[in-house]
């Protein structure tokens, strides 16, 4: 419940750091908690505020509150931040939250962190608000150095295997070719996951399905790792899929028209497609 303002001698003590760190830790426990909305915002806007680094208390922005819903999935407070505050929501937070302020996207890399799938697609409705290069620009971004390795939100949703996020970022827009700071592609990534282990090879070849139909050139680092160990890459992804990333051959008639279903049709109209030709349900055929 929101907290009590008499409980400190005066505003100066109310700002000092002692009581912002117990204030900012009172919001993370009530946005934890799943209080209603109402309330995390009374205290957001009246009650709470967070020590900066040069020395400052400062108020919740709306996008660091969108954070704290983030990573403990209240739907209802992330969904009120994005239509009441829209794109305000997505901007970057103080260095207090992200060290890194050259990335501009922790919440991206924070619904895929988490699997925030929901949430994530409450992001892309609220990214129809940008431009188009805007929203490219957003979705492609590389994120914090230190926390994510300077990946893009696709490059994470490759090393967690995320097949919902995955599809979610192709659908909307984001690059499966672009490269991380080691010249990875989420490919790669997703590749290095498969020979790792065989652990859920079932959603890790989802995924690979998922990258297959929308790149219609396979441009990555490992292909010639795939065709100098062919034996072992089959008995991991398959004969057919092997074939078509090591360039052997290319995808078959089916796999190339639904690369351009999937490159030409709004996002909003995934959803009116019989059930066969979607690309949720695609899967590669294993040999």
């Amino acid at each position: 419940m929101p907290m009590d303002l008499g409980m400190y001698e005066s505003r100066a003590d109310y700002k000092s750091p002692k009581q912002c760190q117990k204030s900012s830790f009172a919001f993370y426990q009530a946005v934890r908690d799943l209080l209603p909305v109402w309330v995390l915002e009374d205290m957001r806007t009246m009650e709470v505020f967070h020590w900066e680094d040069d020395g400052q208390a400062c108020a919740y922005s709306p996008s660091e509150a969108f954070l704290y819903a983030l990573v403990h999935d209240h739907q209802q407070y992330a969904r009120y931040l994005l239509n009441r505050f829209s794109t305000r929501a997505l901007e970057m937070p103080s260095r207090s939250f992200c060290c890194c302020q050259a990335s501009t996207t922790p919440h991206l890399a924070m619904a895929v962190r988490y699997n925030r799938v929901n949430i994530l697609k409450m992001i892309m409705t609220t990214m129809k608000d940008f431009t188009d290069c805007e929203r490219r620009s957003y979705l492609n971004r590389h994120g914090c150095v230190h926390t994510d390795g300077g990946k893009t939100a696709l490059h994470l949703a490759c090393d967690l295997v995320r097949p919902e996020c995955l599809i979610l970022l192709l659908g909307h827009g984001a690059c499966p070719y672009a490269t991380d700071l080691t010249g990875n592609t989420p490919l790669d990534c997703l590749l290095s996951q498969i020979c790792q282990s065989d652990f859920d090879m079932r959603t890790k070849r989802i995924c690979l399905g998922y990258l297959i139909l929308f790149m219609p050139t396979f441009r990555f680092q490992m292909k010639r790792q795939l065709q100098d160990n062919a034996d072992v890459w089959r008995a991991l992804i398959g004969e057919q899929a092997f074939q078509w990333l090591s360039g052997s051959s290319p995808p078959s008639l089916f796999v190339q028209a639904m690369q351009k279903l999937s490159q030409s049709i709004p996002t909003d109209q995934l959803d009116s497609l019989p059930d066969f030709l979607k690309p949720l349900d695609f899967r590669l055929d294993q040999a």
